[in-house]
């Protein structure tokens, strides 16, 4: 196989101290709800309901939170999939989020790639594999058609797939494998930023951890960035550099994964790390478990105030009346919330 640096997957430059690829401002995502014979809309769904956070060339950053806490949603917003209600994406210098389609497509769309959750939906089952990882190549018109196929065989070789495996199809590959693919197909267009909605939820955990260890590796060789979505805190706290926690569409608490873990502020992420199991090992203790009362509000009618106090336990009265500031409270630590 060629090794022809033209169509090869290349290494980033990386700036880990100052160089900030994505900056994220007070995103929001909101669906209408409608109704009636007309579908007047009566009210919306606060998916994302104000996010701001940073993420620097070369790191991954966690997004961990409960089912329907709109992670996933974030996910998808970030790269254009869903409309922004409001708020800006800057990716690279530019406000992605002010973007025509048109013009996304021409400057920074191959640029962001995504790995999806279920790498049994997520792939044409009529689709081979060198029609599914070509694919991105011809809509943005790059390559020949001979470096096309040096491209996806060492693209296959990267994800610890044989190239011999190009004219499959996806019914053919195990869910690990079609992970593979899917990780395989977000490096087409050599991107710079990866965004990784739950990649690993769907598989079993051996293979899990193999995946894992594939994102890795493709990190350290390619210089890549990834925002890695789950609700594993186990895992995210292996991969990633720093990790926000979000609730009911917000962001509870961003900080780097050691302060996080090792000293969390707000009652949210405690409760969330009291139900992580701790080995038992001489001298470390298990946290205390931190039972939350109530079930998750809705996001069509979410509470005044703090988004969290129905169930958090050190609620006092303004958090039902007041939303707390989002503020640093020690270096690169940000909460929002009335305690601090």
């Amino acid at each position: 196989m060629s090794s022809t640096t033209t169509v090869g997957l290349k290494k980033k430059s990386i700036d880990k101290e100052s160089d900030y690829i994505l900056n994220v401002i007070d995103l929001k995502k909101h669906f209408s709800i409608k109704a009636g014979f007309l579908q007047k809309t009566v009210g919306s769904i606060k998916a994302v309901d104000g996010l701001t956070f940073n993420v620097k060339r070369g790191e991954t950053i966690g997004i961990v939170g409960e089912s329907g806490c709109g992670k996933s949603t974030a996910g998808r917003t970030l790269i254009r999939l869903y409309e922004p209600t409001s708020g800006d994406i800057i990716f690279k210098g530019r406000n992605i989020s002010e973007m025509s389609e048109g013009e996304l497509r021409r400057t920074i769309r191959k640029d962001i790639q995504m790995v999806f959750q279920d790498p049994y939906a997520s792939l044409n089952p009529r689709k081979t594999l060198k029609s599914i990882l070509s694919e991105p190549m011809i809509t943005h018109n790059l390559y020949s058609s001979r470096e096309r196929e040096e491209k996806i065989q060492d693209l296959l070789e990267k994800v610890g797939l044989n190239p011999l495996f190009i004219n499959r199809y996806p019914h053919e590959f195990s869910g690990g494998q079609r992970q593979r693919i899917g990780i395989a197909r977000a490096l087409a267009l050599n991107p710079d930023l990866i965004i990784a909605d739950e990649p690993v939820s769907a598989l079993d955990v051996s293979i899990q951890a193999q995946i894992i260890n594939l994102m890795e590796d493709l990190q350290e060789d390619l210089g890549l960035t990834y925002v890695f979505i789950s609700h594993d805190l186990s895992v995210v706290r292996h991969i990633s550099d720093r990790v926000g926690v979000m609730y009911l569409g917000k962001m509870m608490e961003f900080a780097g994964k050691n302060d996080l873990y090792d000293d969390p502020l707000h009652p949210y992420t405690q409760a969330l790390l009291s139900a992580v199991p701790v080995p038992k090992k001489k001298g470390v203790q298990a946290r205390e478990r931190i039972i939350l009362k109530g079930d998750l509000p809705s996001p069509a009618n979410p509470p005044q105030g703090c988004v969290f106090h129905t169930r958090c336990p050190a609620a006092t009265e303004i958090c039902s009346q007041m939303v707390p500031e989002y503020k640093e409270i020690k270096q690169d630590h940000f909460v929002a919330c009335h305690l601090y």
